[in-house]
């Protein structure tokens, strides 16, 4: 067929084909475009359709007056009847202490033995939707039977439809006072409030029914609301006197009162072993949050009351945490640390592998502290994903830095377990696990960096090969090889001195090195006043591990930096499979984590062995003195003291030596040598208390 021929089909088949009288039949529409078609319809008829529930919902809360009557099942009836159809769409953008609640209530309910013999009493359960959402984190099989209370009678019709149409045969919704409803069966493995106490007028007596007949060895109390603290609360729910009486007030004109006596009598009555506080987003009101609270208790047990204070990061740090890893080989500390059973430990936290590495070590105690929370949130959810999800997942959150699952991960299993704090910062980072962890922080960013770096001087190749090596030789010859060795080691001396001072001016200037390296201004003049330049530091590092240490197979410090993850067989010891079991099997609880500075933890307790790390060399000599007094104070006779630092011979040696210390300088950097396998500092020390 010619060109014309080929013309005239695509003409047929764009305009369609004609008749035996010449006239152009066009060809309909598929069937696929009608459907599109009849598609975007009906979703514009369902978003017309919420919006009318939505303003139906609204009418009722903001212009409609509650009945006056001493009758609060009629009240209730007045407020919710006109809208219980449209209840649980509104609601689902509004009452965000849903979801937190049943997901922790669901992971601790896991770790009840006889869990097919639970009863759950959802009180002011409304529509049914808790029971709904609860489905989503575990088998409602699992509970022997399900009970939805509620006053309101639109409500619980509401909800025995939702009841029908799911096929919840364990399931029943009553009609009833929250205040005088007992279970059947006359103990409850789970009680839940979900946006209900606050509308229980007698809380007191709602309350005291519900411990009564929850059960006293596995029962769990879980209640989400809105809140406004009292003047003297407790520091997580504290807020302004102007926040206080705006919220009151809003929430007031609809009978809710959000004050914190309901809170108060709660922990008065039972023992809280976890909470949450937080704001959220209301329907249709831009810039307001509405200040929630989310709560767990049991039957009262001294041992589990929780008070947790508010902390906040130092000025000048970043909002996040600086360090992914450790930088500090802790092997290189065992035969002078001799960390062993029966001991007490003090550390800072850094990336909190060394933590890790010191609950293997089979000791009494770990205090792990940071005044950094950014650095104990990451080492907190390292503790809680131990102890509560499998070493794959585990592998592929701290090993590969990423996972595929991590938001219900986190919401199901994580969350549930780990401190206002933590939580608060982890929510807002779930996508550190989508574009890899160990690209996130001050040093991740460096990572980043240095990866980008690396392609636009042409210098990719070569770090491939080095991350292939099998073995030192071939390594070294790969890194001596490398254009950019080669430059500085052949350079004249005045090109290498405007490329020394070109790179301490990009890379290694003191912004760069505080927010990307974790490097203050003290340390970066110690360093200086050694007379080594900030470029030279650097090169020293890096020849001194690319000439004495295989990165690919026993280097997971830079292992981690070149390649974003660690490999099975070159990672810290936690991230093992052994290293993991143990700490699974009851190791990672002797880790205590403190969010404080470290001198007041160090006064807190007597310890066996300390670990400054880097510490002192960020001190002025006033407050490093005060450091050596109390390490003197608070350091056991023949406890032992093991730090590095950027300076050859710090000043401060002097002052733990004048405390009551034998102090010894065990290792010195010298140009071509590896202290250890980060090789960043100029010198390691060992105290021993006399």
């Amino acid at each position: 067929m010619g060109k014309g021929g080929d013309a005239n089909l695509r003409q047929r088949k764009n305009k369609g084909t004609r008749t035996s009288s010449g006239r152009l039949m066009k060809r309909s529409s598929s069937v696929l475009e009608k459907m599109s078609s009849l598609q975007t319809t009906f979703d514009a008829k369902k978003r017309m359709r919420d919006l009318h529930n939505d303003l139906t919902v609204l009418k009722n809360i903001w212009f409609k007056k509650l009945a006056k009557t001493e009758s609060h099942a009629e009240r209730l009836e007045q407020f919710y009847g006109p809208q219980a159809h449209a209840y649980d769409g509104f609601r689902s953008n509004f009452l965000w202490g849903r979801k937190p609640l049943l997901a922790s209530c669901a992971a601790r309910l896991e770790d009840i033995a006889s869990t097919d013999d639970m009863v759950w009493v959802d009180l002011g359960g409304g529509t049914g939707e808790n029971v709904s959402m609860m489905s989503e984190y575990m088998d409602l099989s699992k509970f022997k039977k399900i009970y939805v209370v509620d006053l309101c009678s639109s409500l619980c019709e509401q909800a025995r439809k939702k009841v029908a149409e799911n096929g919840w045969k364990n399931v029943s919704v009553v009609e009833a006072d929250a205040c005088e409803f007992t279970p059947d069966e006359g103990k409850a493995t789970l009680v839940t409030f979900s946006y209900s106490l606050s509308m229980i007028p007698p809380f007191h007596a709602a309350v005291d029914r519900a411990v009564s007949y929850l059960d006293p060895e596995d029962g769990l109390l879980g209640v989400c609301d809105f809140f406004t603290g009292a003047k003297y609360d407790l520091p997580m729910r504290q807020m302004s006197w102007g926040r206080r009486f705006f919220w009151r007030c809003i929430f007031d004109t609809d009978n809710i009162d959000i004050g914190p006596e309901r809170r108060q009598y709660l922990d008065h009555s039972l023992s809280r072993v976890w909470e949450f506080n937080d704001e959220g987003s209301i329907p249709y009101v831009p810039y307001f949050r509405a200040p929630y609270y989310v709560a767990i208790y049991t039957v009262p047990k001294l041992e589990s009351l929780l008070i947790e204070n508010k902390v906040e990061a130092p000025p000048r740090f970043p909002p996040t945490f600086l360090y992914t890893q450790s930088w500090e080989d802790p092997h290189k500390d065992e035969p002078y640390l001799r960390a062993g059973p029966g001991d007490v430990c003090l550390t800072l936290t850094s990336g909190g592998c060394n933590s890790l590495k010191l609950c293997l070590d089979d000791v009494k105690a770990v205090y792990s502290v940071d005044c950094n929370p950014a650095q104990n949130a990451l080492l907190e959810l390292k503790q809680v994903a131990v102890r509560r999800l499998e070493y794959e997942d585990f592998w592929k959150l701290f090993g590969e830095g990423r996972h595929e699952n991590f938001p219900e991960l986190f919401e199901k299993k994580l969350a549930p377990f780990l401190s206002q704090n933590s939580l608060k910062f982890w929510r807002t980072k779930q996508y550190y696990f989508r574009d890899g962890l160990y690209y996130h922080g001050g040093m991740g960013k460096v990572v980043w960096s240095m990866q980008i770096l690396f392609k636009v001087l042409f210098l990719k190749g070569a770090v491939d090969k080095m991350l292939h090596a099998e073995t030192l030789e071939e390594q070294k010859a790969i890194f001596n090889n490398s254009w950019l060795v080669k430059l500085f080691r052949t350079a004249p001396a005045p090109l290498l001195s405007v490329i020394s001072d070109t790179l301490a001016l990009l890379l290694f200037n003191r912004v760069t090195l505080w927010f990307g390296a974790g490097v203050p201004l003290k340390q970066y003049q110690l360093i200086k006043q050694d007379g080594v330049h900030m470029s030279n530091y650097a090169a020293r590092t890096f020849d001194g591990v690319a000439q004495n240490c295989l990165i690919s197979k026993d280097n997971y410090f830079y292992y981690n930096c070149l390649t974003g993850s660690f490999a099975k067989d070159n990672c810290p010891d936690y991230l093992t499979k052994e290293g993991f079991d143990k700490l699974k099997a009851g190791a990672v609880d002797s880790l205590f984590i403190v969010n404080d500075f470290f001198l007041p933890t160090l006064k807190a307790r007597k310890y066996t062995k300390v670990i400054l790390m880097d510490h002192v060399d960020w001190l002025d000599d006033t407050t490093a003195k005060q450091v050596a007094k109390a390490l003197g104070e608070q350091v056991k006779t023949g406890g032992r003291v093991i730090w590095r630092s950027a300076a050859f011979s710090p000043r401060y040696a002097a002052f733990i030596e004048a405390a009551g210390f034998s102090v010894e300088r065990i290792q010195v950097q010298e140009p071509g040598e590896m202290m250890d396998k980060v090789n960043m500092y100029s010198s390691f020390y060992l105290a021993i208390k006399k």
